[in-house]
């Protein structure tokens, strides 16, 4: 983007801050940074502010949609175009309306695929072989804009959301960087989403989504361990009485395949490659058979 194009962000969460932060070091011209502004009690890392801070923008931190609303009925902004990624905060009509270019939003999943709040977990969870990202000029309605561009990844079998999360970061700012331009100068002509596809729909997920049960089959739950390796995480209690967080698992023919190996729903099995222990130790599972007793 030249330098003489300014936008306005709207970000709060890590992947915001990875993005600013790439945007930024790729010369982007941001007039202002819009984020939530620390939780009452929050003690810990605030990325996006921190990052605002650091790199000296200006940045306004309204707490609701209304008051998102109140801040651009207060105050005029001069840029042609918003940029939001993971902001989690609604956008309303009138916000939308004060850029003459709308709001671009980068959305990490091939739209209307994982419309929602964690579409690059539901990817790894619905054992899909591709994903992506679209840049979408937003509406009103959830993650149903017309779109820019999209560009599709495709996926490892073992991938987690961690590995997946940068991979997509990364794609996600080289077409912000290349693609805005060509919306501003108006050589991208936005389009409808595919009405050929289904869209599905994502959704915030929870520290119980992380209690993995051993009902479901192992490959399901093999997943899942992948899945919520950054959060909620997977929780299971073995032998009865000792609470561990499973980080790596497999899928095992039998139970005599690998060591330490669980019973699963349509009998089969998964092997516990790695856990965090009830000591807070990340160990293999062959170790903690060695350490803990049945």
């Amino acid at each position: 983007m030249h330098q003489s194009s300014k936008t306005v962000f709207f970000g709060s969460g890590p992947v915001a801050a990875a993005t600013l932060a790439g945007l930024l070091d790729a010369g982007l011209n941001f007039e202002a940074v819009i984020t939530k502004p620390r939780a009452e009690g929050h003690r810990g890392s605030v990325p996006v502010l921190e990052l605002a801070a650091m790199r000296n923008l200006q940045t306004f931190t309204p707490r609701t949609k209304r008051e998102l609303s109140e801040l651009f009925a207060a105050h005029t902004f001069t840029s042609p175009v918003g940029l939001v990624v993971d902001y989690g905060i609604i956008i309303a009509k009138d916000v939308i309306g004060a850029f003459p270019k709308g709001i671009v939003n980068s959305h990490f999943s091939l739209l209307p695929e994982w419309r929602g709040a964690d579409p690059i977990t539901f990817a790894v969870l619905s054992g899909q072989k591709q994903t992506g990202v679209s840049l979408m000029v937003i509406n009103e309605q959830l993650d149903e804009g017309k779109l820019l561009i999209q560009q599709t990844l495709s996926l490892k079998p073992d991938i987690t959301t961690p590995e997946l999360t940068q991979q997509l970061i990364t794609i996600s700012n080289s077409l912000i960087v290349s693609t805005l331009p060509e919306y501003l100068a108006g050589d991208i002509k936005p389009y409808n989403q595919s009405v050929e596809k289904p869209a599905t729909y994502s959704r915030k997920l929870t520290k119980d989504d992380g209690i993995l049960d051993t009902a479901k089959p192992a490959t399901q739950l093999e997943r899942e361990i992948r899945a919520y390796l950054g959060w909620p995480k997977s929780r299971l209690t073995l032998f009865g009485k000792y609470d561990v967080i499973v980080t790596k698992a497999r899928i095992a023919n039998n139970p005599t395949d690998g060591q330490l190996i669980i019973s699963c729903g349509d009998n089969t099995y998964l092997e516990i490659l790695t856990l965090t222990a009830p000591s807070g130790k990340s160990m293999s599972g062959e170790a903690f058979l060695r350490g803990y007793k049945k």
